[in-house]
């Protein structure tokens, strides 16, 4: 199921825009500005009633994006999820009902984890990709290097606390297959400001171009 994800993510920016919709509908123009920003993937949170219609909204109307159903913390989401074609889900923590769940619906998974416990649980279900959550709360780049040490063959996305100025120095790191991170998504008058969204997607880009040179 992993290599499901290397699949979907391959030939993509490796920036995850985490989103929380209160209205399902917003998905959409938010949706367009990530894309035309040049952002070709995005994870839309459980956190709201609204999270799995948005899911669906999105799916149907940009077939071509990448969707991800992030904050997802039950095995009855997993079986849901699992119906709606979600590309991947994304967890903020790891438990065995949750992988043996993903694992029984072919659904691939992106567990969190803050310990080496954590990971080592991970690899009993034969998973090599893994959130780093709250990455920067539990040690970001140094929790990273300190895990290429006895995990050189995982990689990890780092989310929770990274900014438009440090997201580049993680994905630096040789363990580091994405980032996460909610600065993308900008609102004006209780909407999501579709040409701010573009803006800020382009100049994240931007930033990651020059630095990986």
């Amino acid at each position: 199921m992993q290599e499901s994800i290397k699949k979907c993510l391959q030939g993509l920016a490796p920036i995850l825009p985490v989103i929380k919709v209160d209205t399902a509908e917003h998905i959409l123009p938010i949706a367009e500005g990530l894309l035309a920003g040049g952002i070709g993937a995005l994870e839309i949170t459980l956190r709201t009633e609204a999270g799995l219609e948005a899911i669906g909204l999105a799916r149907k109307q940009f077939p071509e994006l990448v969707i991800c159903a992030g904050t997802v913390t039950q095995a009855q989401q997993v079986e849901r999820l699992a119906d709606v074609g979600i590309d991947f889900i994304v967890s903020p923590g790891i438990t065995p009902a949750l992988l043996a769940t993903a694992q029984a619906k072919s659904v691939p998974v992106v567990p969190g984890v803050a310990s080496p416990s954590e990971v080592m649980l991970g690899l009993e279900y034969g998973l090599d990709h893994f959130k780093l959550f709250p990455a920067v709360v539990v040690g970001g780049m140094s929790m990273l290097k300190a895990m290429a040490g006895p995990f050189p063959d995982l990689r990890f996305c780092p989310t929770g606390g990274l900014t438009p100025s440090t997201f580049t120095d993680y994905l630096a790191l040789n363990n580091v297959f994405c980032v996460g991170g909610t600065w993308m998504v900008k609102y004006t008058d209780g909407q999501p400001d579709v040409q701010a969204i573009e803006d800020i997607s382009r100049a994240t880009l931007t930033t990651l171009a020059a630095a990986i040179g």
